[in-house]
């Protein structure tokens, strides 16, 4: 159960400051009091040297991946200040609340990334009677596949379902959202909610189970007296920025007035990376 934000833009790089404003940042990191376990970013950006270049090993490519990761929670890390500021042409950031008895090691930090994929998820795949979809020996994914995400949680064989769809040539929204369909298959009321990022595409989806909110998740803000901040806490918004999107969960301010709206539920936006252009459709 975890709060993402993402963002694209193609008017050259740009920080997370940038695309929401240094009010809402301040705003975002300070849920992270409540999230509070751990934080990570995965940046697609701009390099500083000349692309394309055989220098003995790979050809310099002209973008770079930035993952950082770490189980200290944003608020106390000060790399979160540092990592804020460094501009990304796209960028996905997630603050861990870990599901229910999934450890808290670094394995488990989001986003994930493999085979030019990163991923986040804000979600608890489990079970009716309230079991963990890491404990289902039956699932589409064989573990090789999942070990590929390198994580050890129901997030990491979410991400599993998607690199399993990608395998079979599914593009990443498409990837998404059969993940999605079958995981749905067993877990139905589950909360799919996700960050999917590549160099050419960030894509968001709305897919919450239910609508009411979890005993867990009202308990948890209730001790930290921000039960209101809750209310919406299933709620994705996006708005749109010069040359791209950004895409929230709630949290954090995301007033009309200034342009955010809210993504419908069981829909996925893609958004561009060559154009900035994004689209809204129902899940497939």
């Amino acid at each position: 159960m975890c709060r993402l934000l993402g963002y694209l833009s193609t008017n050259n790089d740009i920080t997370l400051r940038d695309a929401i404003g240094s009010q809402q940042l301040d705003e975002f990191k300070e849920i992270s009091r409540i999230h509070n376990d751990g934080w990570g970013v995965d940046g697609i950006n701009t390099t500083h040297r000349e692309a394309h270049v055989d220098d003995g090993g790979a050809p310099s490519p002209e973008v770079f991946e930035n993952i950082y990761r770490t189980t200290e929670p944003a608020f106390l890390d000060h790399n979160f200040e540092s990592l804020a500021s460094t501009p990304a042409r796209s960028a996905i950031f997630h603050l861990r609340l870990a599901s229910s008895n999934l450890p808290l090691i670094p394995e488990n930090q989001q986003p994930f990334t493999a085979d030019g994929i990163s991923f986040a998820h804000n979600g608890d795949i489990s079970s009716q009677d309230g079991v963990n979809l890491v404990h289902d020996d039956d699932v589409l994914v064989s573990d090789y596949e999942v070990a590929k995400t390198g994580g050890k949680s129901d997030s990491a064989i979410f991400f599993a379902h998607i690199l399993h769809f990608v395998d079979k040539g599914l593009d990443i929204a498409q990837a998404a959202e059969n993940a999605i369909a079958t995981l749905r298959e067993q877990y139905k009321d589950s909360s799919y909610n996700c960050l999917v990022q590549t160099q050419e595409k960030l894509v968001c989806v709305n897919a919450t189970g239910h609508d009411y909110l979890s005993d867990r998740v009202t308990a948890v803000y209730d001790k930290y007296g921000q039960a209101d901040k809750a209310k919406d806490y299933r709620v994705i918004r996006y708005k749109k920025i010069s040359g791209g999107v950004v895409v929230a969960s709630s949290g954090f301010d995301q007033k009309i007035e200034d342009g955010w709206k809210e993504l419908p539920k069981n829909h996925i936006l893609i958004a561009d990376s060559a154009t900035g252009e994004y689209e809204i459709r129902p899940l497939a």
